[in-house]
């Protein structure tokens, strides 16, 4: 413990110690750098993507057969009672 306290007071003494200069996690050089990475890998992911879905959508996909008439869903055909058109609706009829 008291060798961590001794390099904590050394290190705040050498930054005292050093000229005062800004310090800045990167340079205008690496931001540059940086940013015309970010833009090509960008653009080859939506190269990428594109030809990805124009392969999967010109691939074909299966049809089924039409679902059994099943006896439950109770599909009504005839009129309602209240006439041809919707509650609502109102239509001439010539």
């Amino acid at each position: 413990m008291a060798s961590a306290a001794a390099r904590s007071g050394l290190r705040s003494l050498a930054v005292r110690a050093a000229p005062l200069r800004r310090r800045m996690s990167s340079s205008v050089h690496d931001d540059a750098y940086e940013t015309a990475k970010w833009e090509k890998i960008t653009y080859a992911g939506i190269v990428t993507c594109t030809l990805l879905a124009a392969y999967n959508l010109s691939k074909g996909h299966p049809h089924f057969d039409e679902p059994p008439a099943y006896p439950y869903l109770h599909i009504r055909n005839k009129e309602f009672p209240w006439g041809p058109d919707g509650l609502f609706e109102t239509k001439d009829h010539h």
